[in-house]
């Protein structure tokens, strides 16, 4: 199966859905606290439609698992944090910035989201100009990294600058001296691209052809041609869903999986099934960041047990934690208490997992150092993640991928 849109997502996600996984609403009993205004208010903005909805289901479990077992601990200050779900869409829609006009009027706290890189550069200055914290469990674009609004941006997902080091060092291993790069348009696209292109040119290989497409393009009969005639070795496709028309267009000139080296990024490494022919993407190869995820996958099935990859799923849980632990230690749920507290969370204190463990940590006083799912957490002054995972998969005859391994980096090198 693909991880493409599915009807599943339109009936738990459809339209503005408030979320409380407990009930919430009355005084608490601690002094007058008032939980259906001073509880945590959640915001996503994630993808529920259009060409990156293959992205949405796992976010959203991620979210909603984090929502649940910060209200089953009791809550955040005594009152349960609840979860307002709205579309991100894609690239070409103002969805995004729709739904983050609809979650500042509803007073949210923090907004995990989007999936996208170029999508949330939609709206980041909204969120920024209110002060509302952002945090990205997908963004990868080495963009944000100097981004001038980002004072209240985070992302769990690593910088591309990773990505393509690992990426690029994969294909050298495998022996391929001359590479081209299929990359969509937009922010992700050009970014990985080029990261890959750097480091591909540094470990002593050559980039033939560059080839930057539009995304909302339907027929690749020029990029096809532009590849076959560039002398590559291997194509790296750094595309959205895009790859479903891109790689039969590669296959039927003779430039096939098994033909051409293929390696894939986080975009569209994906369980494709009988989407393909039985073979069609058997021997190639592709990233991904984040860590195993065999401590997390049985819960988020329970929270959606359609799920058939867990991409970013770690990743939005960590975020939604993380956001809860830095309102917890800060005393309040406000965004501004939550942005002073993100990183202090996140590093030099008692290594603790989930919300439970390190909301015990620091109700007893201790200073913490919250270790994610998606690995181990340590908030860079610009909302960056320091260190990270990196998984490398190869697709088997079935079209589905398997791990090789996990390559842990350091971005501050």
């Amino acid at each position: 199966m693909s991880r493409f849109p599915r009807a599943l997502l339109a009936v738990a996600t459809a339209g503005i859905t408030a979320l409380s996984l407990t009930a919430c609403g009355e005084d608490s009993g601690s002094g007058g606290t008032d939980c259906e205004s001073d509880g945590l208010k959640i915001g996503t903005i994630l993808p529920q439609t259009g060409s990156l909805a293959f992205l949405g289901p796992p976010e959203f479990a991620g979210v909603d698992l984090a929502i649940q077992e910060i209200n089953e601990a009791g809550g955040v200050l005594g009152c349960d944090a609840t979860v307002i779900h709205q579309d991100s869409g894609d690239t070409t829609s103002e969805i995004a910035s729709q739904s983050a006009d609809a979650l500042i009027r509803q007073g949210v706290h923090t907004v995990i989201g989007a999936a996208s890189s170029s999508v949330s550069l939609s709206f980041i200055d909204k969120l920024y100009q209110e002060g509302i914290v952002q945090i990205s469990p997908a963004n990868t674009s080495p963009e944000f990294t100097t981004y001038a609004n980002g004072d209240y941006y985070f992302r769990t997902a690593p910088s591309d600058v990773l990505q393509g080091r690992v990426l690029a060092d994969t294909i050298i291993a495998d022996g391929h001296e001359k590479i081209a790069i299929l990359a969509l348009q937009d922010s992700y696209g050009t970014g990985l691209a080029d990261a890959v292109e750097q480091n591909f040119t540094d470990f002593g290989g050559t980039v033939v052809e560059k080839i930057v497409y539009d995304p909302s393009a339907t027929e690749f009969s020029a990029e096809v041609g532009k590849v076959a005639d560039s002398g590559a070795d291997a194509v790296v496709l750094i595309t959205f869903n895009e790859i479903v028309n891109l790689a039969p267009a590669l296959a039927e000139e003779n430039m096939s999986a098994q033909d051409l080296g293929w390696y894939l990024v986080d975009g569209n490494l994906s369980n494709y099934g009988e989407q393909f022919p039985a073979g069609f993407m058997e021997g190639a190869k592709g990233t991904y960041p984040g860590a195993d995820t065999a401590g997390i996958q049985e819960r988020l099935l329970e929270v959606d047990p359609e799920l058939v990859d867990f991409t970013y799923g770690p990743e939005s849980y960590d975020a939604t934690v993380l956001a809860a632990l830095a309102a917890l230690q800060g005393g309040k749920v406000d965004s501004e208490t939550i942005k002073d507290n993100l990183i202090d969370v996140s590093r030099e204190g008692t290594k603790c997992n989930g919300y439970t463990e390190c909301a015990k940590l620091l109700e007893d006083g201790e200073d913490i150092d919250y270790e994610g799912y998606s690995g181990p957490i340590e908030f860079s002054p610009e909302g960056d993640v320091t260190a990270a995972t990196i998984g490398v998969f190869q697709y088997q005859a079935d079209n589905t991928f398997v791990n090789l391994e996990y390559r842990f980096g350091d971005l501050e090198e």
